[in-house]
Formats: C-alpha cells, sequence, structure tokens
C-alpha cells in the first residue's frame, strides 16, 4: 500500500533526486518524476546519492504534466511552495496523498499554483531565505503525511545494535 506519492515536476539536480529517491524508499512511497529532467536517470550522481536503495525504487517517468495526470485520473495534489498562505501541518493527507515539488531553480509554475490555491502548502523560514533544499523538503513533507496517517506500516521502534535499552 502506498500512502504517499512524490511527484517531483521538472527536477534538475541528480543529487536531489538520489536522495529523495532513497526517503521513497524507507517511507514506501512512490516517486514520480515529470519531465523534463535536468539529467539522465541513469546518472552516477542519482546512483551515489541514493546508493543501493535505488533499484528498489518504485519510480514512474512522465513526458509532461498532462501524461502525468492522465495516467494517475487527475489526482487530488498537495503543491509544496515558498508562496503559499497556508502551513504543511495543516491539511489532512489521506492515504495514497500526491505531494508535488517543483524544480530547484523555480518551483511549481505559478499558472498551475493559482489554479490549486487550497492544496498549495508551504514550510515556514525565516523571510530573508529564499527556499530549502528539494531533498530536505520532500523528506518534511513526507513524514508529516506519515504523521498524520499514523506511520501506518513503518517500524516506529528503533533498537541498539550490541546492547538493549
Amino acid at each position: 500500500m502506498i500512502l504517499v506519492n512524490v511527484v517531483l515536476l521538472e527536477p534538475e539536480l541528480p543529487a536531489n533526486t538520489g536522495n529523495i529517491g532513497r526517503t521513497c524508499v524507507a517511507t514506501g512511497s512512490r516517486l514520480h518524476l515529470i519531465r523534463p529532467l535536468g539529467f539522465q536517470i541513469n546518472d552516477k550522481m542519482i546512483k551515489r546519492a541514493g546508493l543501493d536503495y535505488w533499484p528498489r525504487l518504485d519510480v514512474t517517468i512522465y513526458d509532461d504534466l498532462s501524461d502525468f495526470l492522465t495516467k494517475n485520473g487527475k489526482p487530488e495534489i498537495y503543491m509544496a511552495t515558498t508562496k503559499s498562505e497556508q502551513l504543511y501541518t495543516e491539511p489532512d493527507y489521506p492515504d495514497g496523498c500526491y505531494i508535488m515539488f517543483g524544480k530547484e531553480s523555480a518551483g511549481i509554475p505559478e499558472e498551475i499554483l493559482v489554479q490549486n490555491k487550497e492544496n498549495c502548502v508551504r514550510i515556514p523560514m525565516l523571510d530573508d531565505n529564499r527556499s530549502l533544499n528539494l531533498a530536505n523538503s520532500v523528506a518534511v513533507m513526507v513524514y508529516e503525511a506519515l504523521r498524520h496517517q499514523g506511520f501506518a506500516g513503518l517500524n516506529t521502534r528503533g533498537s541498539l545494535h550490541r546492547l538493549t535499552w
């Protein structure tokens, strides 16, 4: 069961995508990549950032946003943006929710954001900062969505390697 769908709209940096892929594997999330991509999927930077997780990643690549919407039944999408008035902690993220992130250099185009104002969310930060790193933003939001879902299916109790608690 997929609890979170991470959607990257035109990602540019392979290291970010590799790190995001690793987060998706660790959380059982599905990764959706929408072209154009700023790298080749076989890019060694993706493999390095994703380490040995990349072969276990549930990932789908789409030709463009229209292709993504068509193949996923036009899902309701939460859109991460620094421009939103709503905090990322406010929505109740349902199982299987979709969270979209824009490319590193420009984010999600404003034309898309204004059509989806009620689903736009932001991570708070100081005014003199432009944005957080994409991979960090994805991790923050995926774990918030999973918290709303009670971390279903995830191991919530750690253990020591040599000793016991």
